[in-house]
């Protein structure tokens, strides 16, 4: 199964699970469309998901969020491309990890549900990724 949106149960879950509780760590799962597809009519050159994602949505994100929260940061903390899934699902493949860290997940609500990232942000995820995961986490301290 595919999944290219938020959906308000994932939110409100994550909402529960995270409110109050500091930085958010969002593990990006992507899998990316050989072409970006922004549908008939599209006013972008074609290019690679690839690079709808990286030189489209990137920069609107980053755009959008120091409009929406001014003053607070995300970072980006590793990106890297899979070579090899050792254990996967069935059909369940990756092209890219990407793991980001916001100072909460209410600044990262903000930013999402603005009217700013949904129009001019999330069109470019949703034409560069054919498939993705979107999971929130935080830093553990281990024990011993």
């Amino acid at each position: 199964m595919t999944s290219l949106d938020v959906t308000r149960d994932g939110l409100e879950a994550a909402r529960s699970a995270l409110a109050g509780k500091g930085a958010v760590q969002m593990v990006n799962l992507l899998r990316y469309r050989a072409i970006a597809d922004y549908g008939a009519g599209g006013e972008y050159s074609p290019c690679s998901g690839q690079e709808a994602y990286f030189q489209r949505y990137l920069p609107a994100f980053a755009k959008v969020a120091s409009a929406v929260v001014p003053g607070e940061t995300f970072s980006v903390w590793w990106v890297g491309g899979v070579l090899a899934t050792l254990v996967p699902p069935t059909g369940e493949t990756w092209h890219a990890i990407a793991l980001v860290e916001y100072p909460s997940f209410e600044v990262l609500r903000r930013i999402i549900d603005s009217p700013e990232y949904k129009s001019d942000a999330a069109p470019h995820r949703r034409a560069a990724l054919e498939d993705w995961r979107f999971i929130a986490a935080q830093k553990m301290n281990l024990p011993g």
